[in-house]
C-alpha cells in the first residue's frame, strides 16, 4: 500500500469518528514515534466543522412543477371513516386513567397518521390532533388557528364518547405547493 493510500485511509477513518489500529505492517514510523507498540489506539471524537471539503455531496437539480392546485382532492369522507374506526377500536372499552390516556393519544395519533398516509394523497401535509378527557360534569372548548387556503386545505373531525371518557380527533390536510 502506498504512503498516499495509507494517509487517505487514515483521514477517512478519522472523519468517521474513530481511528483504529491499521495493522502492524501498515503503521508508519512517524505515527508511532517514541512508541514500542505496532498499533494505534482507538480515538473517538465529534466531527469538527470544516472537514466536509474532501467529499462534497452532489447537488440535486429539481425543476419547478408550477402545480398550484392538487390533482386529487383530500378524501374527507374516507378520513372520517378512519377516525371513527380507530377511535372506537382503541377506546370502546377503556376507562379514563390520566397516564393511560396520555399514552393513548400518542398511539392513536400515530395510527391515524399512518392510515391517512396509506391513502397516498400527494402533496398534502397531515397534522393529527387527539384530545382525550374524563367525562364528568364539565365543559370544554377546543380551538385551533392556522394559515388556511380554503380552496385546497381541508380537515376532518370526529368525536367519541363512552361511559367514562371522551375523545376528539382532528386531521388537518394542508396542501403543499
Amino acid at each position: 500500500m502506498s504512503d498516499f493510500a495509507k494517509e487517505k485511509a487514515a483521514r477517512l477513518l478519522k472523519k468517521r469518528g474513530s481511528v483504529s489500529s491499521l495493522g502492524s505492517h501498515d503503521v508508519k514510523a512517524k505515527e508511532t514515534a517514541g512508541k514500542t507498540k505496532d498499533s494505534i489506539s482507538t480515538l473517538s471524537y465529534i466531527e469538527e466543522p470544516g472537514h466536509h471539503e474532501d467529499n462534497p455531496r452532489p447537488t440535486v437539480q429539481m425543476e419547478n412543477t408550477f402545480q398550484l392546485a392538487p390533482y386529487r382532492r383530500f378524501p374527507v369522507l374516507t378520513v372520517n371513516d378512519i377516525l371513527k374506526d380507530v377511535l372506537s377500536s382503541y377506546l370502546q372499552e377503556e376507562k379514563y386513567e390520566a397516564e393511560l390516556c396520555r399514552q393513548m393519544t400518542k398511539t392513536i395519533s400515530e395510527v391515524i397518521k399512518a392510515r391517512v398516509k396509506e391513502l397516498m394523497v400527494p402533496r398534502y401535509k397531515i397534522v393529527v390532533l387527539i384530545s382525550i378527557g374524563q367525562l364528568s360534569d364539565q365543559n370544554m372548548r377546543i380551538g385551533s388557528r392556522c394559515l388556511w387556503d380554503s380552496s385546497n386545505d381541508t380537515f376532518s373531525s370526529h368525536s367519541f364518547k363512552n361511559s367514562s371518557l371522551f375523545a376528539l380527533a382532528n386531521v388537518y390536510a394542508v396542501y403543499f405547493e
